[in-house]
């Protein structure tokens, strides 16, 4: 099974904690998270999806709900294709 994951360049360089809409779903970014890509920009994060509220169904446009797990860090910016 494959893990998602994602850097600062693929989320647009972000610089404020919230919750924004991308091709994938929603991610809420902490400001935990950003202090990480402050520090080390070439970080890959683990996307976490988040399971579905009472009564959400999984079939709403874009109902994903994400946020970031572990991160790895990376010399470069690219993300691996796994």
């Amino acid at each position: 099974m494959a893990v998602d994951k994602v850097t600062w360049q693929q989320v647009g360089r972000v610089t404020e904690p919230g919750r924004y809409l991308f091709k994938f779903g929603w991610l809420t970014l902490a400001a935990e998270d950003l202090a990480v890509w402050k520090q080390f920009p070439n970080a890959a994060f683990t996307l976490v999806r988040k399971p579905p509220l009472p009564g959400q169904s999984g079939a709403d446009e874009v109902s994903e709900e994400l946020h970031l797990g572990a991160f790895e860090l990376r010399e470069n910016s690219l993300v691996a294709d796994e």
